[in-house]
């Protein structure tokens, strides 16, 4: 019979019925003597000490005489040591016996209730209580409360407290432990003031309780007053108590008061051992933890199961690969090698340390055993060492075995793109009803989000019931990472209508968007003021995506002196700044920078490295960039990637070095992607070698057939020759495959709105000025004697039409607009989605003279500084 039902039948007994009726074994183990045994002291000392209570239960089924001193000391037993269905069991058979209950085995009854949290044969023993005028005790009155609160039961616990007319100590205690169980801190610190007042002495339990509320609650000064008492009591000897000192200390980040109180303990048992090391651990003190957990081998106390996963767990972060195999081996010598939270932090450590054969075999001596816990560790394992296709092996062998996900499982698999199809794994998430949880949603949101599929994205985000900051963050990451800067000030502007503070992350994200070209100049300066009132700006992510988004919206001056302030650096923050200044063209600063990080010894990547390769090729510098390349290889040992090795091309490409380009081509270890042909093809349209264009376009058409720029590329390549036949080929082969060609647009920001222009555009509202504008300095120009260069028209029509094309060039009508709409003397920036051609890069030099303006132009290659009729790329580009 179990417990629930054998309590509710001896509910009904109460109700005039007798125990009589019910044939209830409860003999669990033969009888080890042929006659009866008087229950006496002595056999109490046997039962306490062997704690065999089968044999304690026979010895008192067969004593002639039974008391209910003798059953109380048995139920007693049961209940402390919590083998409470066995305790039942004894009083439904006491009431059998016909011996009439007291207070005394009420009380130990409703105790176990409340350890099995059974509310409901709680209140009918609260029922007989009332009956039997046992409710009047005060010991049966304190069960009742302990009862109610560990059933949540608050109110009804509270209300027997009220009614009590004796109150103890131990009463007040279980009230005050009670509130802070169901969470309720504040109402158990006032119960503990009005516990004083009345002139009730706290109990050790009662501070125990007390300064349990206090850790949880951060309240260190309220404590160290406790703590006063808690001497003033004389209770500072006693090791329970100490050891919840200890932990209210460590909580609060005060190390040195637990340490003293560590240190003043006449006796010292295993929790208090491994509250410090735990306490030193959480407050990153794990030197520290691993020199006190020696000492506590030393002082020859025995290492238990908290103390083994403590330090295992502390190995798996450093990854002590040795120390985690001699933890195993005093595992084993401990008796503890078959506990699952051990073998799982084993498993763990093995994982971190990239020992997955020894971390799998961990797994598997768990067979049977085997949690979502330690499955979900295991997938984790494999992910973190790249082994995505054992994880997703391992994820389908879990289902298999119908051990049920949870919101961790999903959380690492969804990692494993691309080596499984998200909509299934999404699905799943529906089906096992996690998609509104934070964890699950936010990995869902940042899978759509590598996929590019942002609309996914926004969907899994506004069903997260309770988003976190997490969840903010990674979604206004995606519209970051699109560039859609209106969607994620738009995300941006709900969380701070909802009240949620953002952190460090939330604001590099959102200042990531604004790094897009079509944002808002001021917005990311107005991002910039919040992170800076939130004390946010010096963080190291905040600060690198600062440097980053000032030098994308063409202010290199102030990424600088973001860089400058940064307290500290790490290799994104280095990275962002040479990138920045490789942007802007000014090799000379990022040969500066790079040097500068070379003595701080920083551990550079392959990532520096491109970014350094690309720098010298918008400079011109092609010696330089083979020595950094060969730097790379030689004396940081990085293997070239794709990457490297079509940053090599572009360098050797533009500087006219077509047949050195094709070296490298020729030479690298795998086959040229596409990202080299298109800087091979490039170059050839400058320097106007048909044949090897030809052969490049073939081969990047081939690699990517939808993409336009290899057809308009060799389309311009047979143009600017004046082979229009072949051109016309081409034209005709982007039309018959459906490839559009991606129109040449300029943008341009006035009083906060952004501006958008097309070559020969007549849809803007100030259309006639901006004509007569360009017809003004069109006269000016040629007063300076400027002739236009109409080998950059790729149309066949007469000289004086390609003249006209070339006047109407979308970058020439956003800058007479710019000029017209913005006081005299302001700086102009434009942004351009193509490459600005060779003749309107002179006509804005000369207009930066005519006009005496400083003119900003970031193109898809880089950004142009036209000052005083001088660019900052030095005609290189």
């Amino acid at each position: 019979m179990t417990l629930k039902p054998a309590l509710r039948t001896l509910a009904q007994s109460y109700t005039n019925q007798t125990l009589k009726q019910y044939q209830l074994s409860y003999h669990t183990k033969p009888l080890c003597h042929l006659h009866a045994i008087a229950f006496s002291p002595k056999t109490e000392s046997f039962v306490s000490e062997s704690r065999n209570y089968g044999i304690a239960h026979h010895l008192l089924d067969k004593t002639p005489q039974r008391d209910l001193l003798e059953y109380n000391h048995l139920l007693f037993e049961y209940f402390r040591n919590d083998r409470n269905n066995e305790g039942i069991i004894l009083f439904v058979g006491l009431w059998r016996s016909g011996l009439r209950v007291n207070g005394s085995i009420l009380s130990s009854v409703l105790k176990v209730c409340g350890c099995l949290s059974d509310q409901v044969a709680g209140r009918q023993l609260h029922c007989q209580c009332v009956k039997s005028g046992c409710a009047e005790d005060v010991s049966v009155g304190t069960s009742l409360v302990d009862m109610y609160m560990k059933t949540e039961g608050v109110r009804d616990g509270r209300r027997v407290f009220d009614e009590m007319g004796d109150r103890t100590v131990v009463s007040w205690t279980s009230l005050i432990a009670g509130y802070a169980r169901n969470g309720l801190n504040d109402q158990a610190l006032e119960l503990f003031s009005e516990m004083r007042l009345e002139g009730n002495k706290p109990n050790p339990h009662t501070f125990v309780t007390v300064l349990g509320v206090l850790a949880a609650k951060g309240m260190v000064e309220k404590g160290s007053q406790v703590h006063t008492m808690v001497i003033k009591n004389g209770f500072e000897s006693i090791t329970f108590v100490c050891n919840s000192l200890i932990n209210m200390y460590l909580k609060s980040g005060i190390v040195k008061d637990a340490k003293a109180v560590f240190d003043c303990m006449p006796n010292r048992d295993a929790v208090t051992w491994n509250s410090l090391i735990a306490g030193y651990v959480i407050n990153g003190l794990d030197l520290e933890a691993f020199e006190m957990f020696n000492q506590m081998g030393l002082a020859g106390v025995k290492f238990t199961q908290p103390i083994f996963v403590t330090i295992i767990k502390l190995c798996a972060n450093y990854k002590e690969l040795v120390f985690a195999r001699q933890l195993q081996c005093r595992v084993l010598k401990s008796g503890l090698a078959f506990d699952r939270n051990i073998k799982t932090a084993l498993m763990v450590a093995y994982s971190k340390c990239s020992e997955m054969d020894d971390a799998y075999k961990m797994f598997s001596m768990m067979q049977g055993f085997q949690s979502v816990v330690t499955w979900t560790a295991m997938i984790s394992g494999y992910l973190q060492n790249g082994g995505t296709e054992q994880a997703v092996k391992l994820f389908c062998q879990m289902s298999r075995e119908g051990v049920k996900p949870n919101d961790f499982t999903y959380s690492a698999i969804l990692m494993a793109r691309p080596s499984f199809s998200i909509g299934q794994v999404h699905a799943q998430v529906i089906k096992t009803n996690y998609e509104k949880s934070p964890s699950v949603g936010t990995s869902l949101i940042d899978a759509y989000v590598k996929m590019q599929n942002v609309h996914e994205a926004e969907k899994v985000f506004h069903i997260i019931d309770e988003k976190d900051i997490v969840a903010w963050s990674a979604m206004l990451s995606g519209y970051a990472q699109i560039g859609d800067t209106e969607g994620a000030v738009k995300i941006y502007l709900q969380l701070a209508r909802e009240g949620v503070i953002p952190n460090e992350f939330t604001l590099s994200s959102i200042i990531n968007a604004c790094a897009a070209p079509t944002a808002a100049v001021e917005q990311g300066k107005q991002f910039h003021a919040c992170s800076i009132k939130l004390r946010l700006n010096n963080t190291l992510c905040l600060s690198s995506a600062l440097v980053t988004m000032y030098a994308k919206r063409g202010n290199i001056e102030s990424a600088n002196e973001v860089f400058k302030r940064q307290g500290e650096r790490d290799l994104v923050s280095w990275n962002s700044m040479i990138s920045g200044y490789a942007q802007h063209g000014n090799g000379k600063k990022v040969l500066e920078v790079f040097e500068d990080m070379r003595r701080e010894n920083l551990e550079m990547d392959g990532i520096t490295f491109i970014i350094m390769i690309s720098a010298c090729t918008h400079a011109g510098l092609v010696d330089e960039g083979k020595k950094y390349f060969n730097i790379m290889v030689q004396d940081y040992h990085i293997d070239p990637t794709m990457e490297h090795y079509s940053c090599m091309v572009d360098l050797y490409s533009r500087a006219g070095n077509l047949e050195k380009a094709m070296d490298i081509i020729n030479g690298m270890p795998f086959e040229a992607g596409a990202n080299a042909w298109r800087a091979l093809l490039g170059a050839c349209r400058i320097h106007r070698n048909i044949e090897l264009g030809k052969l490049a376009a073939e081969k990047l058409i081939a690699l990517q057939p939808q993409d336009s720029a290899a057809y308009v590329l060799l389309s311009n390549i047979y143009a600017a020759a004046g082979n229009w036949q072949e051109r016309a080929k081409v034209r005709k082969l982007m039309d018959e495959r459906n490839v559009k060609k991606q129109p040449g647009y300029s943008w341009i920001e006035v009083k906060n709105k952004t501006y958008s222009f097309l070559a020969g555009d007549l849809s803007h509202p100030m259309s006639d000025l901006i004509y007569s504008k360009l017809e003004e300095l069109n006269n000016r120009l040629s007063d300076m004697g400027y002739q236009p260069d109409t080998n950059y028209v790729l149309h066949d029509v007469e000289e004086e039409h390609k003249a006209a094309f070339l006047s109407q060039h979308s970058e020439r009508l956003a800058i007479a607009f710019g000029l017209i709409a913005k006081p005299p003397g302001s700086t102009i920036q434009i942004l351009k989605n193509l490459r600005v051609c060779g003749d309107c890069h002179a006509v804005i030099k000369l207009i930066s003279v005519i006009e005496a303006r400083d003119i900003v132009v970031r193109d898809s290659n880089r950004f142009h500084h036209f000052k005083d009729g001088l660019c900052s790329c030095g005609d290189y580009w």
